[in-house]
């Protein structure tokens, strides 16, 4: 089939490439002209994992395409996703729809013949109806049918998500658009992928719930690990306990510093948003949005308490800034909050991300960057280990030793064993788990 995607950012182009892996000739539109003229030169503007080398593959057999001329890409299609962002509004944190909207009418004076319009954004219940208005009141006589297929595509591994994704929401009012969209998504359909028909409301609503629902999931064991932290327990046991219950599951119940991110943060806020304009309060997802904001500078907090009380004029090494690993993506990520709250008490930040250094030099300052872990740790009073790159995973402790001034480790995602890391002689901090002294003592008292 003929796609033409609107919009080369992350969903755009992750998509835009796994279609034309497909077998369809895919056309990605952007307005960004060096960010077209990168793509043409196999200049991936994002880091994520295997998507350099498909680009490269798609773009070599012909079936891939970059352009910043929408008109003819939208009118050689016979599919139009609409893959822009949808940012927090600023002032009142609803989905920025402007992006969508503009590129609907955009739309809408390009389009000959019969057209499938997909919005694959993020974006708020209802958002479809307004596409489609938009596009009437442009150009009355466009024959388009207004679809909604949101994306559930994980930072870091994007690509196994959209081949082997667990459902196809597709969210339709006309039911010329069914065939269509079996059609696009039909070599996973003949892989057994669930494809899920709904209304098009119900597909808007979809995305947000899903988010909103592990988002809690997250913000749920982040309270817990806290209370595990003032009785003794170990928040990694008792999410175990949990999440081997079928009807819990084991994922999203890994304790640390807050969730991030650029679906997360803005998409919860967008369905609070959402549910206060239609009289419906989402209490539970408030509180989640309130709890998650105030964890993040908790967790600086954790690291001066660790210090002693006090980090003015002590240098703090931070290893990891990107909200995750396996991507450079800085928006939200829980490093921002915790540097900023170090900073604010006088703290020198040294700091190191194998992905993330450009994009954190745009949104913080101050800052000394370093080569790798260990020129991190040398020289500074703290180590903070705040996001689970693999490269965190098995320091040589002994190394670090010899070359930090104190020997105190802060791992804000439980990813050493307490054990280990006291005997390699560090004073060991971590995240709803007992100190292990502590927990004797109580332990003792209890006998």
């Amino acid at each position: 089939m003929r796609i033409t995607m609107i919009g080369s950012g992350y969903v755009g182009l992750v998509s835009g490439a796994c279609f034309a892996d497909f077998g369809h000739d895919v056309t990605c539109v952007d307005l960004n002209e060096q960010k077209i003229a990168a793509l043409n030169d196999g200049i991936i503007p994002i880091f994520e994992p295997g998507l350099e080398a498909l680009v490269a593959e798609n773009a070599k057999s012909g079936r891939l395409k970059f352009t910043t001329s929408l008109a003819p890409a939208v009118a050689e299609a016979d599919v139009v996703f609409i893959g822009v962002g949808t940012p927090s509004r600023r002032g009142d944190g609803h989905a920025d729809l402007s992006y969508v909207y503009a590129a609907a009418a955009d739309i809408a004076r390009a389009v000959k013949g019969f057209t499938v319009v997909v919005t694959k954004s993020t974006v708020p219940v209802g958002t479809g109806d307004e596409v489609e208005r938009i596009i009437r009141d442009t150009n009355p006589s466009a024959d388009v049918v207004v679809v909604s297929n949101p994306e559930f595509l994980r930072e870091g591994a994007a690509i196994d998500d959209f081949k082997r994704p667990d459902r196809i929401v597709v969210g339709l009012e006309d039911e010329r658009a069914r065939g269509v969209m079996t059609e696009v998504y039909r070599p996973l359909y003949l892989n057994q992928a669930p494809l899920m028909f709904t209304g098009r409301r119900t597909a808007e609503l979809i995305k947000y719930a899903g988010n909103a629902f592990l988002a809690m999931k997250i913000t749920f064991i982040n309270e817990i690990s806290d209370l595990c932290e003032r009785t003794g327990a170990d928040v990694q046991d008792v999410a175990r306990g949990i999440g081997l219950d079928g009807r819990i599951g084991s994922k999203f119940l890994n304790a640390g510093p807050g969730y991030g991110g650029s679906c997360f943060p803005k998409d919860t806020l967008a369905l609070v948003k959402t549910g206060q304009d239609y009289d419906s309060p989402l209490r539970l997802v408030e509180a989640t949005v309130e709890v998650n904001d105030r964890r993040k500078r908790a967790m600086g907090r954790k690291v001066i308490a660790a210090a002693g009380g006090n980090v003015r004029g002590k240098t703090i090494g931070i290893l990891g800034l990107t909200f995750k690993p396996n991507t450079d993506d800085m928006r939200d990520a829980p490093s921002i909050a915790i540097i900023q709250t170090l900073q604010d008490a006088g703290a020198t930040i040294r700091a190191y991300d194998p992905e993330g250094i450009e994009m954190s030099k745009s949104v913080m300052q101050n800052i000394e960057y370093a080569k790798d872990a260990y020129d991190v740790a040398a020289g500074s009073d703290v180590l903070v280990l705040v996001t689970e790159w693999n490269e965190f995973r098995s320091l040589d402790l002994a190394r670090i030793k010899s070359t930090i001034n104190e020997p105190i480790f802060v791992d804000l995602r439980n990813v050493y064993r307490r054990r280990e890391v006291e005997a390699a002689g560090f004073v060991y901090h971590s995240v709803g788990r007992p100190v292990a002294h502590e927990h004797a003592d109580k332990v003792a008292a209890a006998e």
